[in-house]
């Protein structure tokens, strides 16, 4: 893939919950090489839902439209085979998960020789025997989560509101560990991208976001500069923000 190629092309998109009640339509997105995309929206537009449809639960299925990654139509391959192919994605509520140990996900995304340092500079050496989420708190859990992330190293990074229920410690180190994997210091030879939700536009603070777009009314709008569009939504609100088309 040359620089600055298509990553991620969402095309004419419609998404039903179960195979029954559509819940996206007519959304169109695309996401370059080395660009990080932030989306905003209201509570219940789909946002969450998207990216479970890009990362490919079954239950969200694609009843119109293309997810294409790396040039590929991500239509009927699996979740494990997308994260192989280079997506990776941090949950906005993500599960305890009983008998699988922290360690034991950081070894198999396949960074074995590493796992005690990211452990100590995510804050998380005690807590590598521990069960997957079982007993962190809200900071621990985003901060297990970007770790995994860190781990798998992914092309494309979908961030279901990683600012959500930290506080402003967890949330830079939350953002630095982000950038380390958006390659951000890289400048020029930066290729990794990002889908990130936020509800709040915080993680503006510790993410340089390249553009930014609203996801309402079941579909994508006003793709444009990220502080701009997250500025006229605190000014005005999601609804009127939809009479300035962009």
């Amino acid at each position: 893939m040359k620089k600055n190629e298509t990553l991620l092309l969402i095309e004419d998109l419609q998404i039903k919950l179960g195979g029954k009640k559509t819940i996206l339509k007519d959304l169109n997105l695309e996401i370059k090489e080395g660009e990080t995309m932030v989306m905003f929206g209201p509570n219940g537009a789909g946002k969450s839902s998207l990216l479970m449809a890009i990362m490919g639960f079954p239950e969200y299925r694609v009843t119109r439209g293309r997810i294409i990654f790396k040039g590929k139509d991500l239509k009927g391959i699996s979740i494990d085979r997308r994260a192989q192919m280079g997506i990776g994605m941090m949950f906005q509520r993500p599960p305890t998960v009983r008998g699988v140990k922290l360690r034991q996900i950081i070894e198999m995304a396949g960074r074995r020789e590493n796992a005690e340092k990211l452990a100590a500079e995510h804050r998380l050496a005690e807590f590598m025997s521990r069960d997957v989420n079982s007993g962190f708190s809200g900071g621990e859990i985003k901060r297990s989560e970007v770790m995994q992330l860190r781990a798998q190293a992914p092309d494309l990074v979908l961030l279901d509101e990683p600012e959500s229920g930290v506080d402003l410690e967890n949330l830079v180190l939350v953002g630095k560990s982000i950038n380390k994997i958006l390659e951000v210091d890289q400048k020029q030879k930066r290729k990794k991208s990002a889908l990130i939700i936020t509800h709040t536009g915080y993680i503006l603070d510790v993410v340089e976001a390249d553009k930014g777009c609203m996801l309402v009314n079941q579909t994508i709008r006003c793709v444009h500069n990220a502080r701009e569009i997250f500025k006229q939504i605190q000014d005005i609100g999601y609804e009127e923000c939809l009479l300035c088309q962009k």
